[in-house]
């Protein structure tokens, strides 16, 4: 019988900040070393598991509690979670850290112009049209991390870079 627990590895940073593609990179890393892995993308849940919830503020919580409760079954099960959300407010980041063992906050921090560089959706465009509501980093704010395990700049730092910082902190 495994007791182990799994890490949850909890990405947060600005749309376009680069999570999505440092998690996918951090999943790599487990699955070349036969770890079980399992990555939470933002954009892949809120198209299914929270397709029914919206942007306003109780429903970005009410996302994220779902996602740090399903972080959490997956770690007591044994199974290395990486979750890619924006996860905007500090209270819910505490919350998702709250419930896990072993949680590593990672801000991905960006400035904002190369955010907006970054956006092949054309997402912050039409949250300045007011297109979309409660966008992050537009209308709704995006309260930094007290005190992330890691902190990466996409605006500086490669790829490689930040994910080397990330293993780094990992394996220590």
């Amino acid at each position: 019988m495994n007791n182990k627990k799994g890490i949850v590895i909890w990405f947060t940073g600005l749309p376009c900040s680069g999570k999505t593609t440092l998690s996918k990179e951090i999943e790599k890393y487990f699955q070349n070393r036969d770890l079980p892995i399992q990555r939470l993308d933002g954009d892949v849940v809120r198209k299914t598991i929270s397709e029914d919830l919206g942007f306003s503020k109780k429903d970005r919580d009410i996302n994220i509690k779902r996602m740090a409760y399903l972080a959490q079954m997956l770690s007591g099960h044994g199974i290395n979670v990486v979750s890619a959300f924006v996860s905007p407010y500090q209270t819910m980041r505490n919350f998702a850290r709250a419930l896990q063992e072993d949680f590593v906050e990672v801000y991905v921090k960006c400035e904002k112009e190369k955010c907006i560089e970054r956006d092949v959706k054309g997402m912050y465009a039409r949250a300045e049209k007011g297109e979309i509501k409660d966008f992050t980093g537009v209308q709704d704010p995006f309260e930094e991390p007290c005190d992330p395990e890691v902190t990466v700049n996409t605006k500086n730092e490669t790829v490689e870079e930040s994910v080397q910082k990330i293993i780094n902190y990992i394996e220590k």
